[in-house]
């Protein structure tokens, strides 16, 4: 039985007792005017019971069951950071409206009975938004006098900042197979976290009936077992979740902007979707891009041809990082090694492009 039944069950029968017994009140106050009313305490009793029960039966999961899973529910979406400082900042209000409390008494009445009373709302209120709100400068305070030297807490800061740090991972950047050996380099400080919807989406395309997507899936299922077994590289797969959205991609995002922090994917839409909404984004193809070998015009490089290009005469080789390399007169070289001048450089979005042509032309 699921909690709302017990729960309608139960209100059902209290609410129920409580119409019997306000029935029976009122039907008592009825007889003693005997003209006021023709019902019985009986008929009292029992048409307020009824009402109750069915009073308790419809509306009782709305003040019980459903407010207690709105609050596991928006529970489950703060990180631990975030309820630290609250229970902190809360704890810290209510030691100084407790302090204050006693002052207060001491003012003339109603102002006497009333303001100790509105001194813990207010300053149990104003602790939690100060310490959510501050809550990155307050932690590395406290781990600044932690580690024993607080005058050079800027600089422990800056050197350890990616200690705290969290990087949510896409489905698509798992099964791209990249981010192990990325990983692996040190260019990702902090912990990576796979909630645990991207990984039923990474199950869902493993178990496919398409061949292509059933690999894919597996590919990244291996790669992110890789991950684990690593001891430098700290993933953590979480059951936090987002309410009222379906689509992975939008759950990311919303929950990137709860944890603030970046999301690690390689997909192209939620990379645009997540920087409209102000959401860091870290994309494994610009990374890609920016690594690759910087060339001048003017320079020269070693190429192998390895076939012909779209226009006449053209060779197209590639490099060791996958940039393509169009050689003009280069069609005779084709399966050929040879040295060629970079003529021109081409940025595009799919990454760069470089146009040379053979040396001894």
């Amino acid at each position: 039985m699921s909690a709302d039944f017990i729960a309608r069950l139960i209100g059902m029968i209290v609410f129920a007792v409580l119409g019997v017994y306000l029935g029976s009140s009122l039907g008592g106050l009825a007889e003693a005017d005997p003209t006021a009313s023709s019902f019985t305490v009986e008929q009292y009793a029992f048409t307020i019971g009824l009402v109750g029960a069915l009073f308790g039966l419809i509306l009782t999961p709305f003040f019980t069951t459903r407010p207690v899973r709105g609050i596991r529910a928006l529970l489950g979406r703060l990180s631990a950071q975030t309820l630290s400082a609250g229970l902190v900042g809360l704890i810290s209000g209510l030691i100084i409206a407790a302090l204050l409390s006693f002052p207060l008494s001491l003012l003339p009445d109603p102002f006497g009975a009333v303001m100790p009373f509105l001194g813990v709302l207010f300053f149990g209120y104003l602790g939690v938004a100060v310490f959510v709100m501050r809550q990155t400068d307050i932690f590395n305070l406290f781990g600044s006098f932690r580690s024993g030297n607080p005058a050079v807490s800027s600089l422990s800061t800056g050197a350890e900042y990616g200690e705290g740090r969290t990087i949510l991972l896409d489905t698509s950047v798992i099964i791209d197979g990249r981010i192990a050996d990325i990983a692996r380099t040190g260019f990702l400080p902090g912990s990576l976290l796979i909630p645990r919807f991207v990984l039923n989406e990474l199950q869902y395309i493993a178990d496919s009936s398409d061949s292509l997507r059933r690999q894919r899936g597996r590919r990244g299922m291996e790669v992110l077992s890789a991950l684990q077994k690593e001891p430098a590289i700290p993933v953590r797969i979480s059951d936090i979740d987002v309410e009222g959205v379906r689509e992975v991609d939008d759950k990311l995002v919303i929950l990137a902007r709860q944890l603030r922090c970046p999301v690690l994917t390689n997909d192209y839409n939620l990379n645009r979707i997540a920087e409209l909404q102000g959401v860091s984004v870290l994309n494994v193809n610009e990374l890609a891009n920016a690594v690759k070998s910087v060339l001048l015009p003017g320079e020269t490089m070693s190429v192998r041809v390895l076939q012909e290009g779209k226009e006449s005469n053209q060779g197209v080789g590639y490099m060791e990082d996958g940039t393509m390399v169009v050689v003009e007169n280069g069609r005779d070289y084709i399966d050929q090694e040879i040295l060629v001048v970079v003529t021109k450089v081409l940025q595009t979005a799919a990454g760069r492009m470089i146009f040379a042509r053979p040396e001894d032309r």
